[in-house]
């Protein structure tokens, strides 16, 4: 068995294709990250290279210390990862005080981590604090409708989560605690880094506006599934606007039926 026979490589490269396949990668754009498990992390130390040498994060995630983190590549095409995933793609160790990561496996020929690694390791480290650790996966990808969307809405948050919720009546059930926007920073460095796991902590989906979007959650597959559904529900307002605009909609009341049939909390602020 190789490295790349591992369940959650090959879960981690199914992901990837799929992804290329909606239209959400071109060229190089978004990334993926995942936390191993201590078991995921055992099965693979024959494979792994504790040499290396630590490089600076940009941002301080204590709280990530010592964890293994799956990556894609800096300048990578996510179409690549099924092709030769360690060339654009890897593993990385984050030191005992959470300031620096190295490279234990893959990213061959020199290549580096996301530029955007600051947002995922930050977010990361929010997820595992409010799921008790739960959170594995931060996706961001540059999802074609939401980012139109974000031209011709306000960049609020409560303004998305009820437009998109009313466009789909499975959306407040995957995605109850609504979504966060951040309006447009330059990415890669420690600001939207900071922006972002701000509005991480009460969401699992945050928008950058005129860029994409970032998810967060349990596994690959459910990651996967709603940042899927955010988008769908985004595709179906964007037919909805180039048709008139809505002629009736899923009404207040509405919502809270749902949230109580299907046992889930919603804020009142998406009720008004």
């Amino acid at each position: 068995m190789t490295i790349e026979d591992m369940k959650f490589i090959q879960n981690f490269k199914r992901m990837t294709n799929d992804a290329w396949l909606k239209g959400w990668h071109e060229r190089n754009g978004g990334n993926i990250t995942y936390r191993l498990t201590k078991e995921e992390v055992s099965a693979i130390k024959e494979f792994i290279n504790e040499d290396s040498e630590y490089n600076s994060i940009g941002v301080t995630v204590k709280n990530l210390a010592n964890e293994y983190f799956l990556v894609t590549g800096s300048g990578k095409f996510i179409r690549n990862m099924t092709v030769c995933l360690g060339e654009n793609a890897g593993i990385i160790k984050i030191d005992e005080k959470g300031e620096n990561y190295k490279v234990v496996w893959g990213l061959s020929n020199n290549a580096r981590p996301t530029s955007e690694l600051p947002s995922h390791l930050m977010s990361h480290s929010i997820k595992v604090e409010k799921t008790n650790g739960c959170h594995r996966v931060i996706m961001h990808s540059h999802t074609t409708n939401v980012i139109a969307l974000t031209f011709v809405l306000p960049l609020e948050g409560k303004v998305f989560t009820r437009e998109l919720w009313e466009m789909a009546t499975e959306c407040p059930v995957v995605f109850p605690s609504g979504i966060g926007v951040v309006p447009w920073m330059v990415p890669g460095g420690a600001a939207i880094a900071e922006a972002t796991g701000e509005l991480m902590k009460d969401h699992d989906v945050v928008i950058w506006a005129h860029h994409g979007m970032f998810c967060s959650g349990e596994t690959l597959d459910l990651t996967f599934g709603l940042m899927d559904t955010v988008e769908k529900s985004a595709e179906i307002l964007v037919k909805v606007l180039s048709m008139g605009g809505k002629k009736q909609t899923i009404v207040s009341e509405n919502f809270r039926d749902l949230a109580k049939d299907f046992n889930v909390s919603i804020s009142e602020d998406y009720l008004v």
